[in-house]
């Protein structure tokens, strides 16, 4: 039946709809009319064909495998562990604990957490080679990842851990442990206001770092963890494109060439006023991730910028992703992005753009070279601010912020958290790349006239 009924239809080439659209324009000019041109310099066509890909195998992400993850900033080992262990029976699949210092006793921390079906990561924010070696030989059947990324932490702070020769050597040695992963931070550029295309030569460019130093001693799959925008389509190619990159650039260092990627919504776009509509924008940008391939999806609580960790925050942003999952079939249809001619469209361009910026970087001296120098701060604050023009001009919209905004809603009572940017004055050796949220004049200056 399918085939009689397919063969019913004549085939319409590319160039038939674009005829067909002209004529329906009467006059008007097809180029000016309907194509637009993004901040990533890419042209976006009003429709998309196979004609585009003649020749061209189509791209192909990981089966869509993706785990529910719920991220605790470990003050107390006992209260974070039964904070972890409630999240799993609340729907959690896998848990993220960030640990500020090497105080913390991780055998506390892991009391009656099954290992062997609940997938960890521990987020260091530290760098120290044997709290890393005892930590590796927990035993987890699912998957145990040991975040390690110095040059992510001089990108953001200005500071190595110590210096650049003491932390290569604790690096050297921990990238000879078992179960430990590199991690690069790319979400520290989308939350600054880079591009999608910088963030992808960004983060090619940190990961080539380690590749430089390590080479094939790197054994381990990398972790990238991610921030998603609200750009749907796009967001997705990102991710997609990440995965081409990387394995372009893993197949020259003959390392492991699939990458695991940990994505969360990027923190740029939320606001504190009107604050439920932060919802909605974590539910389409964790949609971006699972349909874009990544591996963990953690969700921001809707209210994570102005209050402490809480209960309801908590569970709200991890049921979102229970619906996805269980009641929006998010996890039933392997890999829905793939064979989506606009898709696959963006997808190559973002890498192809991405890989030039990414060449560029390397022929100017390097990642580390160009940090020092300034180089990519610059880039990254010219892109913020164009980013920031525009959502002032109102171009961007964030409703309940610069659109239509609810001029009774007061919330300088309910601040339980400074949700802006802080300038501390301190000895840095870079300058640091600053993450800072489009809306945070416009929430300064309503604050003061409540």
């Amino acid at each position: 039946m399918s085939k009689k009924l397919f063969s019913d239809f004549n085939t319409v080439s590319a160039k038939a709809w674009k005829q067909k659209i002209q004529v329906d324009l009467k006059g008007l000019d097809y180029n000016d009319t309907l194509i637009w041109n993004t901040a990533e310099d890419i042209n976006v066509k009003p429709f998309y064909h196979r004609d585009d890909f003649e020749n061209q195998a189509f791209l192909k992400v990981p089966s869509n495998t993706w785990k529910i993850s719920q991220s605790i900033f470990v003050a107390d080992e006992k209260r974070s562990n039964k904070k972890a262990v409630d999240a799993i029976k609340r729907g959690a699949e896998s848990i993220k604990f960030i640990i500020p210092n090497k105080e913390i006793a991780t055998s506390i921390l892991l009391e009656n957490i099954d290992t062997s079906s609940t997938p960890l990561y521990f987020e260091l924010q530290f760098l120290d080679a044997d709290y890393v070696k005892a930590l590796a030989l927990t035993p987890s059947k699912a998957g145990l990842y040991i975040l390690n990324d110095s040059i992510g932490n001089l990108a953001k702070s200005g500071n190595w851990f110590n210096s650049l020769k003491w932390d290569h050597e604790q690096l050297e040695q921990i990238i000879a442990t078992p179960n430990n992963t590199l991690s690069v931070d790319l979400s520290l550029y989308q939350n600054a206001g880079a591009t999608i295309v910088q963030q992808l030569a960004y983060s090619l460019a940190h990961a080539n770092e380690y590749l430089n130093h390590f080479g094939s001693a790197l054994k381990s799959q990398i972790t990238f963890n991610v921030s998603v925008g609200t750009n749907y389509f796009f967001e997705i190619a990102k991710l997609r494109a990440l995965r081409v990159l990387w394995k372009t650039l893993a197949d020259e260092y003959n390392v492991q060439s699939d990458c695991h990627i940990f994505a969360t919504p990027t923190k740029r776009n939320k606001t504190i006023y009107d604050y439920n509509t932060n919802m909605l924008r974590t539910t389409t940008e964790c949609m971006s991730a699972i349909l874009g391939g990544a591996n963990t999806v953690c969700n921001l609580s809707y209210d994570s910028i102005y209050h402490k960790d809480n209960e309801f925050g908590e569970r709200i942003s991890r049921n979102q992703l229970l619906i996805l999952k269980n009641e929006s079939y998010f996890d039933a249809v392997e890999n829905a992005s793939d064979g989506a001619y606009y898709i696959e469209s963006l997808t190559l361009q973002l890498a192809e753009k991405a890989l030039e910026l990414f060449k560029t970087i390397e022929t100017g001296g390097g990642f580390l070279s160009q940090l020092k120098d300034g180089t990519l701060q610059k880039k990254i604050k010219e892109s913020a601010k164009k980013e920031q023009e525009a959502f002032d001009a109102g171009d961007i919209t964030l409703l309940g912020t610069n659109k239509h905004p609810d001029m009774n809603d007061k919330m300088k009572a309910d601040l339980q958290l400074y949700p802006f940017l802080k300038m501390n004055s301190r000895k840095t050796l870079i300058q640091p790349i600053l993450e800072r949220r489009l809306a945070e004049t416009i929430e300064q200056n309503r604050l003061k006239t409540e």
